[in-house]
C-alpha cells in the first residue's frame, strides 16, 4: 500500500442538507430530525427495511453513509472496507429514552427495540449489512471533531493492509441537535488525505 493516501468522496447531514462531494442532494424543509430524515430518506430513493425501526443516530449515520456510497459501485459481495467512527454524545439520546422507560416502577416496561440502540456502534452494522462491508470497524468517543486520530487510523488501517478503503467520519445525534460527516479514504482521488483537508471538509456544510 502506498504512504499516498486520498479522499475519494464525502458527505454532510446538517442543518437540514445532505450534500455529497459538496453538492447538496436533498434540502428539507421541516426543522424536525424525524421528519427531516424521513424526507431525505424517501426523496434520495434509499431502499433498506429496517430503516424505520433504527433510532435517530443510526438513520443519521446511515443515510450518511449510504448516500456516499452509493456512489461507489460496490461489490454485490462482500467489500474490505473498515468503519471508523466518532462522536460526543455516544448513544445518550437513545440512553435517555431507555431510562424513561425503566425509571417509573409503577409502569416498568424497558423496550428491547430501544435498548439494542444504547451503544453506539450499532449503526455500524447497519452500514456494514446494507453493503456488505466485512473489514474491522470502531466507534470513538471524543469531546469534539478529531481529524488527527481519525487520519492516524486510517493510515494505520490502509497502510497494514487491514482494509482496501475506510470510511472515517462524525456522526453526532442529541435531541433534535445533530450533524454528520463521513468520507472515504483510499488510493485514488483528488484530494490529499491529511489532517487539513480533513478538517477543511468538515467545516463545508
Amino acid at each position: 500500500m502506498t504512504n499516498k493516501l486520498h479522499i475519494k468522496s464525502y458527505s454532510h447531514i446538517k442543518r437540514q442538507t445532505v450534500s455529497v462531494n459538496g453538492n447538496v442532494v436533498f434540502k428539507g424543509d421541516d426543522a424536525d430530525f424525524p421528519n427531516f430524515i424521513k424526507s431525505a430518506y424517501k426523496h434520495l430513493k434509499t431502499s433498506y427495511s429496517k430503516f424505520f425501526k433504527m433510532d435517530n443516530l443510526s438513520k443519521l449515520a446511515f443515510l450518511a453513509a449510504d448516500t456516499l456510497l452509493m456512489h461507489e459501485s460496490l461489490s454485490e459481495e462482500e467489500n474490505n472496507i473498515a468503519l471508523i467512527l466518532s462522536n460526543k454524545a455516544s448513544s445518550l439520546d437513545t440512553d435517555r429514552k431507555h431510562q424513561k422507560s425503566i425509571e417509573n416502577q409503577e409502569e416498568y416496561f424497558p423496550s428491547p427495540a430501544v435498548f439494542v440502540y444504547t451503544l453506539p456502534n450499532i449503526c455500524l452494522g447497519e452500514i456494514s449489512i446494507k453493503h456488505k462491508l466485512y473489514s474491522e470497524n470502531s466507534f470513538f468517543i471524543f469531546d469534539r471533531f478529531n481529524a488527527e486520530h481519525l487520519y492516524l487510523y486510517a493510515n494505520n488501517l490502509l497502510q497494514n493492509n487491514k482494509a482496501e478503503k475506510v470510511l472515517c467520519g462524525w456522526v453526532d445525534f442529541d435531541e433534535n441537535s445533530y450533524e454528520a460527516f463521513l468520507y472515504l479514504v483510499e488510493s485514488k482521488g483528488e484530494i490529499v488525505h491529511n489532517t487539513e483537508e480533513i478538517n477543511r471538509l468538515y467545516n463545508l456544510l
